[in-house]
């Protein structure tokens, strides 16, 4: 009959578990991190970056309260490309929005197609600056 102190050393230690659940759901986060950005494409979902005013692809005729064609992006609104970028002209991209449930001016409207050009818009979200965001806001409190 095996003694306590044998049956304890048979039994893998938590710290390892521990460690191997840690890896597991890390690993996706950090290959996510790391992949490399392709060309922006019709059906990509590209992220506004920073506050930005747009131009209107078709405005609504006679919108009340809207002085001119452009609205207003958030920082971070996700877009869903409809045309890519247009490399004989200026680069622009058409894309609708999909963020913003506010519809009034000067936001956007949730499906509105604006122009954007590409140097207002990132690909993927900064996985661990969002994370490192949300820390700091944890424990400043």
């Amino acid at each position: 009959m095996p003694s306590p102190s044998d049956q304890s050393h048979a039994e893998p230690p938590l710290w390892s578990i521990g460690l191997a659940v840690i890896v597991i759901l890390f690993a996706p986060l950090v290959l996510y991190s790391l992949a490399p950005t392709g060309p922006v494409r019709e059906g990509d979902t590209v992220f506004s970056e920073g506050q930005q005013r747009v131009h209107i692809n078709n405005p609504a005729p006679s919108r009340p309260n809207q002085p001119d064609d452009t609205c207003l992006l958030d920082p971070n609104s996700p877009l869903i490309v409809v045309h890519s970028p247009n490399t004989d002209t200026d680069g622009s991209i058409i894309a609708q929005v999909q963020g913003n449930p506010a519809s009034e001016w000067p936001f956007c409207s949730v499906h509105a197609e604006v122009m954007i050009k590409t140097h207002q818009v990132f690909q993927k979200p900064a996985v661990f600056g969002t994370i490192r965001e949300i820390l700091v806001g944890l424990f400043s409190r």
